[in-house]
């Protein structure tokens, strides 16, 4: 138990600096994927915008990505309404580098954040 606490201890201030050394990006491009046809589409997003994707309607909170490389892993904050449901079926912090970590979960459709948008 002591070497679980002395580990967490060393590794917090890593984890605390790796999030101040965030930036926050002016919008989101994300992909959609209709899994039957097998149609891609690119939806690009501001903050607090939405898009419709077949009955999905997207919309994209906020956009980080790591200072001075927004090419690099992204993320963003993402709401996913289903047509006919009053409660999200999705709702978090989506990772551009691990869409599987915390993914949509929908049998017909599915929704991953390619980068932030700097401009």
């Amino acid at each position: 138990m002591r070497l679980l606490s002395l580990t967490i201890a060393m590794f917090l201030p890593l984890a605390a600096s790796a999030q101040e050394n965030a930036a926050v990006g002016t919008g989101a491009v994300l992909r959609g994927l209709e899994k039957i046809s097998g149609d891609v589409i690119d939806i690009t997003l501001g903050p607090g915008e939405q898009a419709d994707f077949g009955p999905l309607t997207v919309q994209m909170a906020e956009c980080r990505y790591p200072q001075g490389d927004p090419a690099a892993d992204a993320f963003a904050f993402l709401s996913i309404r289903d047509e006919g449901q009053d409660e999200p079926i999705f709702s978090g912090w989506m990772i551009a580098s691990s869409p599987a970590l915390n993914a949509l979960d929908h049998p017909r459709y599915d929704v991953w954040v390619l980068r932030c948008k700097t401009e």
